[in-house]
């Protein structure tokens, strides 16, 4: 029986659970990584900011070069596809071969949400998600571009900003009231959608695209209140479903992700899973919970090498993510969607997006944020989760 460690994916949550393995609990066994695209494992958050605004080249979103993987002894295979899991044999399909494992971690992450609408019309359109993706859509970006944004999330959000930036007439077309009602609510939504009109954005809510076709003028999208809407070229952000195709076929337990338990083991206890395709049960939020965010791939690659080492660990860090777009950055902790707060919190200079923002249940802080004030940080994370004194709420 093999000690061997195959590791199927190639983004962050791949990179560091392999950088762990080896740097931190010293594991000397094999461990054989399967990327499926051509680059060593990569992040994702530069592609829609730093790449997408030409500040930086796409090669820097690559979290270690080939060297260290070849340095270190682990078999890392770009542009290879894991084909199939055999569980009984303990085994992965991959590029014509049965390459046996002891221990094996699924980090497929997610892929972009299709829209048929838009694939079958045959237009000239961008799906962001990799690094060839946001390599091709920074080559457009120029004055005078009329870009159509099919979805107000985050990718479509830093989209607009870069594309703003580099001069092209943005217009996003969002389904729901605002963009990021969902994840946001209403107040701190209120203000993004707000800045992003302030920047010349054609922020377009409660809207969606009927048809979409060709013509002598560009490309037509046809929208739900009657209006037509001629663009030059579409991106289409309307989220990412994980890559759970290989979990389902090997029979492991598929929901909204692959599930697992708190350790990042599946039902199947020599195979884990990590970063955007777990969904783990979160014993902090006491229910499952799959992020699609940097700073959970990198915490899930460390309680996922913990875990293969034999070492005690779970994944129980609040989720954090972090946007910049123009001169706004902003971080937030927690997790507070449609019905997790009955109320929100706004201190500070809304206005001038200088803020904190609070979600409430109740008297407990289930999520939190600041707006370009950095300093606010440590105690958006301290009080996460925590129970607060009214005397705090109303001062």
């Amino acid at each position: 029986m093999t000690n061997r460690i195959v590791v199927i994916g190639g983004g962050l949550a791949a990179a560091t659970a392999v950088h762990e393995l080896r740097t931190t609990h010293g594991f000397t066994g094999p461990v054989t990584v399967l990327a499926d695209e051509a680059h060593p494992p990569y992040e994702r958050p530069p592609l829609s900011k730093a790449v997408l605004l030409g500040e930086k080249e796409a090669t820097t979103a690559i979290v270690r070069p080939a060297e260290w993987y070849a340095d270190h002894d682990v078999g890392l295979r770009t542009g290879t596809r894991a084909e199939r899991i055999d569980r009984d044999a303990r085994t992965v399909h991959a590029a014509g071969e049965d390459i046996g494992y002891g221990q094996l971690l699924i980090a497929t992450g997610a892929r972009a949400r299709r829209l048929p609408l838009v694939d079958e019309s045959g237009v000239p359109a961008t799906y962001l998600r990799t690094i060839g993706d946001s390599v091709a859509l920074r080559g457009l970006l120029r004055p005078g571009l009329r870009l159509g944004i099919i979805g107000g999330g985050w990718i479509g959000l830093e989209a607009a900003a870069a594309a703003r930036i580099a001069g092209a007439e943005v217009t996003v077309l969002e389904a729901l009231e605002l963009p990021l009602v969902r994840v946001l609510g209403s107040e701190v939504a209120g203000i993004m959608t707000a800045m992003h009109r302030e920047h010349g954005v054609d922020v377009r809510t409660s809207t969606q695209v009927t048809a979409v076709e060709a013509t002598s003028e560009g490309t037509r999208l046809a929208l739900d209140d009657g209006d037509d809407l001629v663009v030059d070229h579409v991106l289409v952000g309307i989220g990412a479903q994980p890559n759970t195709e290989l979990a389902e076929a090997a029979g492991l337990t598929v929901d909204n992700g692959i599930r697992t338990d708190a350790h990042l083991r599946t039902d199947d206890a020599t195979v884990l899973a990590a970063g955007d395709v777990a969904n783990v049960d979160h014993p902090l939020l006491g229910r499952p919970l799959r992020v699609e965010h940097w700073d959970t791939a990198i915490q899930h690659g460390k309680v996922a090498a913990a875990t293969l080492a034999g070492v005690d660990a779970v994944a129980d860090q609040q989720p954090y993510f972090f946007t910049d777009q123009y001169d706004f950055g902003m971080e937030y902790v927690g997790n507070a969607g449609p019905g997790d707060y009955d109320r929100v919190l706004v201190r500070g200079d809304a206005a001038g997006r200088v803020f904190t923002a609070w979600w409430l249940a109740g008297d407990r802080i289930v999520a939190g944020m600041h707006a370009n004030d950095w300093d606010a940080i440590d105690e958006v994370r301290s009080r996460v989760g925590t129970t607060v004194d009214p005397a705090w709420l109303e001062s």
